[in-house]
């Protein structure tokens, strides 16, 4: 006997909530869109031209898919034909997959995304999901949608600049000894634009009188000597016209670099970066972006992409974005040595006024027996407060010299002391103390702020509950990224564009983040149903021997057996 089964039969619509599960994804994903203000919507109103799908719906669609790692447009538009849960966030509505790519990269979204993330905190604030006493920040490499072989490098255009710049001087200066051009500039003077737009115009000049010449004489031999002149200046004319294109390119190529080392062609704001990821193991570098992110209890609260490869420059910035658009710093930032800078403790304590818990490049090695045991490194050395003077291995002072201001790329200054040993001249250990030349003596600097920082975080880091926010930063920022790599699998990037890829990251981030939150809530729910059900055994348990008691054993037993026997 079969279950009654007919394709042909006519059936009403049902609301489609009722084939999906209790806890699933589809209603949180329901909960946070609904919790956005509606003003918020009010970007995409228009009263021109045909009706359009709601915002609302276009963003349920997506999250929807990227939650399923499904993050081509096409295949979204497939999800939208054929799955239940898809078609209940719809309302059974099938945006064409050009709507949905044009949806997810349009500059409008990026607010929304914004209050995405700021409604999902406030939710798991609400629910004590997280606490609000510390923020783990950290980053990952992600591979941008971009040719592998399409790289511009800064220092290969400096160099073709350079040379460039050689070869148009001493181009211009040949065809002012040969009188084919007038001077235009003094020969210490460089060839800017301007200078070579008027090279061109005089060498066009020259080439229009020549050929003028040649056709209005009808003198074989003296038509050949005046094409003879003008190969040179048709020559020289095509050279200069080369020289201001290439001289432009480069220009413009400095403005794409913008602070960096490298781009891609076919994505102006990717960098080429090192990758994880090295499958043959020879430092290959990829077209990336350095994403950042801010988590507690493993959700990512904030986010943000740079094209800079180096984590400890992003900090301030990204600290800078969280207080704009996300929710107020909280009282401890942490992260991993990566971050740890004179500029980013000092931008945490004063600028932002909150405790830095980010250890040092060399925090480790410093609290290692072979580091304190090591005679030749200069936080070993016996210091003088009172003459300001170091004691070497050989017993020999180290005089303070001069004072010394470092401007590193980002304007930031470090002051520094500068201090000398007094002589190094026949010392039997200098091989072991330093590499300088013989002639030389040995040389330190020692920056007060820093070692204020590193001696304030060293003491945050000893203390209990500083400690143990600070250890628990790798179990709470480095799993996001592993779920993002490797169970959502978002490896790469689908789109091109700093702004469109910062989108599709939000995306991706806060479908990561609604996995998370379902299944924490299955968890909760099993033990609610596991709890229900132990409380009603003691329950049950309690009143068998409650009547146990009132009976007596013999009666008890047979009363039991009696509602065993005529049990189904």
């Amino acid at each position: 006997m079969y279950k009654n089964y007919n394709t042909k039969q006519v059936t009403l619509s049902l609301n489609l909530d009722i084939y999906l599960e209790e806890n699933d994804i589809a209603f949180a994903i329901d909960e946070l869109v609904e919790s956005i203000p509606v003003d918020v919507f009010s970007v995409f109103e228009h009263r021109m031209g045909t009706s359009s799908y709601h915002p609302k719906m276009m963003l349920k669609l997506i999250l929807c898919g990227y939650t399923q790692s499904i993050f081509s447009g096409r295949k979204i538009e497939a999800m939208s034909k054929d799955s239940i849960r898809a078609m209940w966030l719809t309302q059974s509505q099938t945006p064409n997959f050009r709507t949905i790519n044009r949806f997810r990269v349009n500059p409008l979204v990026q607010p929304i995304l914004q209050e995405c993330f700021i409604q999902f905190r406030n939710q798991l604030v609400s629910q004590q999901l997280i606490d609000e006493e510390a923020i783990f920040i950290d980053g990952t490499k992600l591979e941008a949608n971009a040719n592998k072989y399409t790289f511009v490098w800064k220092k290969s255009t400096q160099r073709y600049e350079e040379s460039l710049r050689e070869k148009s001087k001493s181009y211009y200066q040949q065809l002012v000894e040969e009188q084919i051009i007038p001077s235009i500039c003094s020969e210490d003077d460089e060839l800017n634009t301007g200078n070579l737009k008027q090279i061109i115009d005089e060498l066009e000049m020259k080439v229009s009188d020549l050929s003028t010449k040649i056709e209005n004489t009808s003198d074989v031999q003296e038509r050949k000597e005046l094409r003879s002149e003008r190969k040179e200046p048709k020559k020289a004319l095509k050279a200069f016209s080369d020289f201001i294109y290439r001289k432009q390119k480069y220009k413009e190529q400095h403005d794409i670099y913008n602070g960096r080392n490298s781009y891609s062609k076919t994505d102006h704001d990717a960098t080429f970066m090192r990758m994880k990821d090295d499958h043959m193991m020879n430092g290959q570098l990829k077209p990336g972006y350095n994403v950042q992110i801010a988590t507690n209890h493993q959700y990512v609260l904030a986010y943000e992409t740079f094209s800079n490869p180096t984590d400890f420059k992003t900090m301030i910035s990204f600290l800078d974005t969280i207080k704009k658009s996300y929710f107020d710093l909280p009282k401890y930032i942490v992260a991993d040595a990566g971050y740890g800078s004179e500029e980013n403790y000092q931008a945490i304590l004063d600028d932002f006024e909150r405790t830095p818990l980010i250890t040092y490049t060399m925090y480790q090695k410093e609290h290692t027996k072979k580091y304190k045991q090591n005679p030749f490194i200069p936080d070993n050395w016996i210091y003088n407060e009172l003459a300001d003077t170091y004691i070497c291995p050989n017993n020999r002072e180290v005089k303070f010299r001069n004072y010394s201001t470092r401007t590193d790329k980002s304007g930031f200054k470090r002051q520094l002391k500068i201090y000398e040993c007094e002589s190094c001249l026949n010392c039997p250990v200098r091989a072991l103390c330093t590499r300088a030349k013989s002639s030389k003596n040995r040389v330190i600097q020692r920056n007060g702020n820093w070692e204020y920082f590193k001696a304030h975080v060293r003491e945050l880091l000893k203390e209990d509950v500083t400690g143990e926010i600070y250890r628990q930063r790798k179990i709470d920022v480095e799993p996001a990224f592993g779920n993002l790599k490797a169970n959502l699998a978002f490896n790469r990037f689908s789109v091109r564009g700093k702004d469109k890829i910062s989108q599709e990251l939000g995306f991706a981030l806060m479908a990561l983040n609604l996995r998370k939150l379902r299944k924490n809530r299955k968890d909760i729910s099993k033990k609610s149903r596991k709890n229900k059900h132990s409380e009603m055994r003691g329950f049950i348990l309690e009143c068998l021997f409650s009547v146990k008691r009132l009976l007596g054993q013999p009666l008890f037993f047979k009363i039991v057996l009696l509602i065993l026997l005529f049990l189904p």
